[in-house]
């Protein structure tokens, strides 16, 4: 079986070492080989229950749909490009290719195609990291862990790390900063609640509470990338002659009172604060009939 190296690109094949040329099988094989030769490329046959992922492997989530629909096409078609692993002494490990292993155990597979190499722990997180950004396989926030890690733990600078994933250093600088988030955000952000459009808009809030309540009215109100920053701008510089002094934590307060009223009421509403705890509440509505809902919910109420 030849291996398949059209989906790589070249910042992969670059990090793997050349062939050293083809195992074959004599005399002098060890006999704790785990692995049948089945071609002169370097591609081996394994026993799946010999293979085990990376634990430090920047993506972490596996689409359940995704898997299975490989797995059917592993059964048809089996596995057409091998798994790259090194060997951890007990087992080998998964340097690409874990959404191939996962797939395969689905499929009932016993065995599948791999590729042995040795590489140094930089060299698997390069690897790992390129595989699922070419491969559009990681979420925002699993891609700005994985490029933290380059630079704290190997000390790559951001031009350096955005040479080797094929990335502008804007890119990873952008990608980066959604590590600023607040905890919560930054799930929202992994769920597919938000957009890294949104979560951009969201970083000029400083405060996590904050920011976290504007998350969740933009995933509630479905507010558009644009209303977002909107929105942020309008907390960051309210204007004087409606507004008093910004203050983080009564924005928080108010926020929450339009969640409160939104609740009731079932529309977008708005708060407009003035001096001396002035202000006034603004109430949406989108159709005739709407508005005579809302004016008989306020009658129903008096």
């Amino acid at each position: 079986m030849a291996v398949k190296r059209s989906g790589l690109g070249k910042g992969l094949d670059s990090l793997i070492p050349a062939s050293t040329g083809s195992k074959k099988k004599n005399g002098n094989e060890n006999k704790n080989e785990k692995v049948d030769i089945t071609s002169e490329r370097d591609i081996v046959m394994m026993k799946i229950t010999n293979v085990e992922p990376n634990r430090q492997q920047p993506r972490k989530q596996f689409e359940e749909d995704a898997l299975l629909e490989l797995a059917d096409s592993i059964k048809q078609h089996g596995v057409l490009q091998p798994l790259l692993v090194q060997n951890k002494g007990e087992h080998y490990e998964i340097i690409a290719g874990e959404r191939r292993w996962r797939a395969s155990k689905l499929a009932g597979l016993k065995e599948i195609p791999v590729m042995i190499k040795d590489f140094s722990e930089q060299e698997v997180v390069e690897i790992s990291l390129i595989e699922n950004i070419q491969r559009e396989n990681l979420n925002p926030i699993e891609e700005a862990v994985a490029y933290k890690r380059l630079m704290e733990e190997f000390h790559l600078k951001q031009d350096e790390i955005a040479d080797r994933v094929s990335k502008s250093r804007a890119a990873v600088t952008n990608s980066m900063r959604l590590l600023k988030l607040d905890e919560k955000v930054r799930q929202m952000v992994i769920d597919e609640m938000l957009s890294t459009g949104h979560a951009r808009a969201l970083l000029s809030l400083e405060n996590e509470a904050l920011q976290h309540t504007v998350a969740t009215r933009v995933f509630d109100e479905k507010l558009s990338v644009r209303e977002t920053e909107k929105l942020v701008k309008s907390l960051l510089h309210p204007k004087a002659s409606r507004r008093p002094a910004a203050d983080p934590a009564q924005d928080v307060v108010y926020q929450n009172l339009e969640e409160k009223i939104r609740s009731i009421v079932g529309t977008k509403v708005a708060i407009q604060r003035r001096k001396h705890n002035k202000g006034k509440i603004e109430i949406e509505y989108y159709s005739r009939e709407e508005l005579e809902r809302i004016i008989e919910l306020f009658e129903s109420i008096g």
